[in-house]
Formats: C-alpha cells, structure tokens, sequence
C-alpha cells in the first residue's frame, strides 16, 4: 500500500480559505524566525561541544519518554484534508509529539547557527551561504506552522481515507489492521493491503504523535474498514476497544 497520490487543487475544493489562512500563517512565522535569527550576535563554537551532547543526550531521553495517551477520536464536521472538506473523526497531536517537534526545531536551529558561526565573517561567499542557511531554517519553520494550521488534527478518519499528517490511505486498499509494536513498545497501528504492491512494509498509523492510544485508534478504523461511507452521514462516536488499555 503507498500514500494516495495528490493532485492539483481544484477551484470548489473549499479549502482556498484553510490555504490562505495557513499561508499567512507560515509567512508571518518565517519572518519573524529570519528576523530572529538575523539578531543572533556572533559567538565562539569552542564551548558549545558539552551544550551538543548534553542535547543529544536530552533528545534520546526525550524518545523514551511516552506521557499518557487517553485522548478520544473527535467528531467533527468540517474536516480540512488533502484535497476536501468533509466530516469525520480527528485525533489531536500528543503532547510526546509536540515535544517531538520542538526539539528537532531546536536542534535544526543550533546546528544551522554553529554552521553559520563556523563560515568566515568576510568573504562574500560566506555571506551568501550563511543567509541561504538562516532563510532556509525560517522557511522549514513556517512550512511547520502551515502544516499545523492546514490541516484538522494530527490524523483523521473520513470517508474519503484515513490521513496521517500529509500521507492518505483508501480504505479499499486495507485488508486487515493489527497493533505495531517496536522495541517492545505499541507504535501504531499497521494497515496490512489487500494487494501488495511494493515489497515495502505495510504503513503504520497513530503511535507517539498522536494523543489517541493504538487500541483505541485500531477498533475504529476496524469499525469503519467495510462502511467509511458512515463517517460521512452524520455525527458518529468511535468505539471503544474491548479491552481498555492499562498504561499509556
């Protein structure tokens, strides 16, 4: 199974306002980022080898770490998707996920001002260079921020497919769900296809940045697998899995 293939917006999508909107959004937040950065004084990269590990170490903390999942699918009525609006159901992004983000937003952001730090203060060439990497970080920065307002949740269960962020799955192509497990862990659910049509694993949906548990999760799109046209017809509530999870 592979992400449904996108294609162009059309005009009566519903969705320019949700654009508009996430575009201003992403350009307001890459100006201020470049602005911000652009203020950033010089300084010696000498002393910064204990402040890299300490952060290396931080993050892989930071991965272990898994807060509580018991949030519950949303019904919501507008839905904003890849290329439709349309009711269904949205889980939120966890918090462990949020953390997720901001951590790799820091360290994109150390890493490109040691780099930048590193180049030769004259030359023109090292100008340029170092402008290319803090204009290139503000829009990696904004392009997050317009993901986060582009989108409804994190994940969603609609007619139309399931999304995970900017990947959608047909429910036609679904034969069978089972939780994922990695490292011992529950980290998602895995979406078996009906046809193999690559000799890639089968996708995997939900875990850590999602704040609804993979049971919980699974019973639903189990629930919806045969009948997505139900997601559509009205406020629905997802089920619950027979089995509550015992820990987060």
């Amino acid at each position: 199974m592979s992400p449904r293939q996108r294609r162009l917006p059309k005009r009566d999508d519903g969705l320019w306002a949700r654009r508009l909107l996430a575009a201003t959004m992403a350009g307001t937040v890459t100006v201020v980022v470049a602005a911000a950065l652009s203020l950033v004084p010089r300084f010696e990269v000498d002393g910064t080898a204990g402040v890299f590990w300490l952060f290396v170490g931080l993050a892989a903390l930071l991965r272990r770490w898994r807060p509580r999942q018991d949030a519950r699918l949303a019904w919501r009525e507008r839905v904003a998707g890849l290329d439709k609006i349309e009711p269904g159901l949205v889980a939120r992004r966890s918090l462990a996920g949020r953390v997720d983000l901001a951590a790799a937003l820091a360290f994109a952001t150390a890493m490109t001002l040691v780099v930048t730090m590193l180049l030769p203060a004259d030359p023109q060439w090292a100008r340029v260079v170092r402008l290319a990497l803090l204009v290139g970080l503000a829009v990696a920065t904004g392009f997050v921020a317009y993901s986060g307002v582009r989108f409804t949740g994190r994940l969603a269960l609609t007619a139309s497919g399931i999304r995970h962020g900017r990947r959608r799955y047909d429910w036609s192509d679904i034969d069978r769900v089972s939780l994922h497990r990695q490292d011992g862990r529950l980290a998602g659910v895995r979406l078996r296809p009906r046809v193999w049509r690559s000799l890639e694993p089968a996708p995997v949906v939900g875990g850590r940045d999602v704040a609804v548990p993979e049971q919980r999760l699974a019973a639903a799109i189990e629930a919806y697998r045969e009948r997505p046209q139900v997601l559509a017809a009205g406020p629905v509530t997802a089920p619950e899995p027979a089995v509550e999870p015992a820990g987060g």
